[in-house]
């Protein structure tokens, strides 16, 4: 290849990748018109390009050329990627039909998701029809993501063991169905991208008590979901096999790429000790099978004297090894470090087969022009950015060497096992510190957190998962057995790695980072492993600082910044003054093993770089205020708890110093004030429902912006709080009472309060039918502004502006209300 080319085809695969981000950033879709056009002049500006490459053999006409093609790709990648998106926008669910009362027809598509309280998967629509006196067929999209319950806020929906429900079989289901949408927090998940991306245009439930209920139509045939149903069929023997169910949910991880088993708790301890990447299928373990796989089948064909006649071994061996991790890693779920594997591997297999030598980083660079080609979306995912991150560090850090001019390099004298071992050892070493500390900036980017330990956690974590529990995991599937001797192995490792993550020092949170943090920091990560002299890699070290130390953005002396989390139907404020942070109420506990505290709240406390909460008020037991008590109290440290519970609640001895929520309380924090108005001193009333006992507090800074939190409070203590504390309750910005339940909102209240905004925290579509028509026409009536966090995601006030979430981060692919 001359030594221009290279060169030449990484211009135009990084136009390539450039186009796609380019789409991916946009708040609104083109028309498919323009998208249309910018395929089309693309096309041009490359017939144009290979015209003048041809024609005119002048340098700078070359140069041309070359721009041309570069510019030509951007846009032949961006219009592709528009138009797909453009496609994917009209196939969501009509407005119309959200919660109507649906009956479907169809096929489940993928393996089903076991979580604690029932499945979740991809269904198929074939037909759809809407239920009640006018019963007609509808249109709904293709692609459903559903849920199906079992004993958790729903009757019994399903039973029995993980097989009940099979990819491939045919179903008639009761569901309601609705628009794609999620909760919006600053650093937090993009659920409404993780749908887009699967093109599912509706999220819904089967519903328990349906007039017409599911009904199995056809168990799967041999072609309906072939590998999906072999998939399930390894997981669920995988489940059923190993009595322990931590080790059980790691061998389904390591065997077909499932991590649905894997609770919460437990993912936490893999984060913190810095081995999730180990747990799925990834780009070591598919090499590696790739390898094995590559010698069997070139021991086995050298067996055969006409087949090496029809066709040489090492070809047979070389593409046998690439077919055989194409299915594993079809096996194994296709994901993004599956797809960059094979891809690399099935690469270089042809280039090779052609005699055509690329670098490395070439190589991986057009793989991953494929990955987003297939599927533009993954551009926004981590293991995108650390699959091939990791991939190019290793790359960097040892460089290939040069070709010999005219003679090919001499073999190396064979070695005995004790250097073998070493060699071995040494490049282990090697490896773990690379992909440690290199990919240490980009961690802190993505996640907001590192792991400390992470290193020593490594490096006997790979090779033992990589070299003992995979291979055992995956011949449990010719022999049960195996699974056994694999659970034995995964027992020890997971006790070493939970003692290791409980260490006060496991992990270090960065708070959300600029711009020139995160180009310094990545600039470090390859100065780190770049191989040569030692004070450069100190250098690397010292670029890395800004984003491990970022500068916060804190309010100023006599100021506060008030968030409004965004956790669905449930409550969650921050409060944040110079130097202290205080939470009230932790958001709902969505399921068995998922809440809001570690799902939402602990995240965005690592975004905002809060290490440490110095109150947490808890207004009232119900569920959808401490759901994620137990998270937060676990994951930050919490130097006081203050709450209306009552002794014997669990969460009061979990934390480190409790103090009653009672009214006339008061206390001055960097110049802002804090006051307690309810509920009153003393023991409450025989009886009281834990909403009339919720903890009312006001903020107050030194220019006199207020804020009002509310709780759960109904009109009788609305009422009370109207003749006690009428001269407290004027404020700015009022957190409203019950998600805007009518049993709260009053007009005395209203008015005592007359706020300017009233922020009301409720779930999209709230199955209590919040906010209530009535309290949102008493809003309106009173001339006060209402920010909904269904509509808005979080809700940021500053002392200098206010923000929505969704406003801030908006992207084509959110949910918009309908004008």
């Amino acid at each position: 290849m001359p030594n221009r080319w290279p060169w030449v085809l990484s211009l135009v695969a990084l136009a390539a990748l450039g186009g796609c981000l380019a789409q991916l950033t946009q708040a609104r879709s083109w028309p498919v018109h323009w998208a249309q056009v910018g395929m089309g002049a693309g096309g041009l500006l490359w017939l144009q390009a290979l015209w003048a490459w041809h024609r005119w053999r002048s340098p700078g006409m070359q140069v041309l050329a070359v721009l041309c093609m570069v510019l030509g790709t951007a846009l032949l990648a961006w219009g592709q990627t528009d138009a797909r998106a453009s496609a994917r926008l009209q196939a969501v669910l009509q407005p119309e039909l959200e919660g109507q009362e649906l009956q479907l027809v169809g096929r489940v598509v993928d393996m089903p998701q076991i979580t604690a309280d029932g499945v979740q998967f991809v269904f198929e629509v074939q037909h759809a029809k809407q239920l009640g006196e006018a019963a007609s067929s509808v249109q709904v999209p293709q692609r459903l993501w559903l849920t199906w319950r079992r004993g958790w806020q729903e009757d019994a929906l399903l039973a029995g063991p993980p097989e009940a429900l099979q990819a491939g079989e045919r179903w008639q289901l009761p569901v309601r169905l609705k628009r794609p949408h999620g909760v919006m927090n600053p650093g937090g998940f993009d659920a409404e991208l993780w749908l887009f991306e699967r093109q599912l245009g509706a999220v819904g439930a089967v519903r328990a008590q349906a007039a017409v209920p599911a009904q199995r139509l056809a168990t799967a045939s041999l072609w309906d979901a072939p590998i999906e149903r072999a998939r399930q069929a390894l997981r669920d023997r995988v489940l059923l096999a190993v009595p322990d169910a931590k080790a059980a949910a790691v061998l389904a991880a390591l065997s077909v790429g499932d991590q649905a088993a894997i609770e919460g708790p437990q993912w936490e301890v893999f984060r913190r000790t810095g081995i999730a990447h180990l747990i799925s299928i990834s780009g070591l373990h598919i090499t590696l099978f790739a390898w094995l796989a590559s010698r069997a089948v070139g021991w086995a064909w050298r067996r055969s004297a006409r087949l090496c006649l029809w066709w040489p071994a090492p070809l047979a061996a070389r593409w046998g090894g690439v077919l055989l991790a194409l299915g594993y890693a079809l096996l194994a779920g296709w994901g993004v470090p599956a797809q960059r594997t094979v891809g690399m591997l099935a690469l270089g297999a042809g280039l090779k087969s052609l005699g055509v030598n690329w670098p490395g980083w070439l190589l991986a660079l057009w793989v991953a022009v494929g990955v987003v080609m297939w599927d533009p979306w993954a551009l926004l995912a981590p293991g995108f950015w650390l699959s091939f991150g990791a991939v190019c560090l290793l790359m960097l850090s040892s460089p290939e060497p040069p070709p010999l001019a005219d003679a090919e390099a001499p073999p190396e004298p064979p070695l005995g096992w004790a250097q073998r071992l070493s060699r071995s050892l040494a490049q282990a070493w090697h490896t773990q510190w690379v992909a440690s500390l290199g990919l240490a900036p980009l961690t802190l980017i993505l996640f907001n957190q590192v792991s400390v330990v992470g290193f020593v956690a490594n490096l006997f974590a790979v090779p033992w998962v990589t070299l003992v529990v995979t291979p055992l995991a995956l011949l449990g599937m010719l022999w049960s057995g195996f699974w056994s001797m694999a659970a034995w192995a995964v027992a020890p490792m997971l006790w070493a790695l939970e003692h290791l993550a409980h260490w006060g020092g496991a992990g270090w949170v960065a708070a959300d980072a600029p711009w020139w943090a995160v180009v310094l920091g990545l600039i470090g990560a390859v100065g780190v492993v770049w191989p040569g002299a030692w004070p450069r890699r100190v250098l690397g070290l010292l670029l890395m600082l800004p984003l491990l130390m970022p500068p916060v953005t804190k309010p100023a002396h006599g100021q506060f910044e008030l968030l409004a989390l965004d956790v669905g139907q449930g409550s969650s404020v921050l409060v944040k003054t110079a130097q202290h942070a205080l939470l009230l109420d932790t958001g709902p506990k969505f399921a068995r093993d998922a809440d809001a505290g570690q799902r939402i709240v602990l995240p965005l406390l690592r975004a905002q770089g809060i290490r440490q909460l110095d109150e947490l008020i808890l207004s009232h037991r119900d569920t959808d205020h401490v759901g994620g008590a137990d998270a937060v109290l676990e994951g930050v440290p919490v130097l006081q708890m203050r709450s209306s519970l009552e002794p014997s609640h669990g969460l009061r001895r979990k934390a480190a110093r409790h103090q009653p929520c009672e009214a006339g309380q008061h206390w001055l924090w960097d110049g802002v004030r804090f006051e307690v108005l309810h509920p009153q001193p003393g023991p409450p009333a025989p009886q009281a429902r834990p909403n009339t006992l919720s903890c009312v507090l006001k903020v107050t800074d030194a220019q006199g912006r207020s804020a009002l939190l509310t709780g759960d409070i109904e009109a009788e203590q609305e009422a009370l709080l109207v003749a006690n504390s009428a001269h407290l309750l004027p404020a700015e910005v009022l957190i409203v009472p019950h998600h805007g339940s009518q049993t709260s909102s009053t007009a005395a209240f209203l008015q005592a309060v007359n706020p300017r905004v009233a922020v009301i925290q409720v779930a999209y579509r709230s199955r209590f039918g919040h906010p209530h028509p009535a309290v949102l026409a008493r809003y309106a009536q009173a001339g006060i502004s209402v920010v909904r966090s269904d509509h808005c995601g979080a809700w940021v006030w500053g002392a200098e502006a206010e923000a929505c979430t969704r406003a801030v981060r908006q992207r084509y692919w959110h949910w918009r209300a309908e004008p």
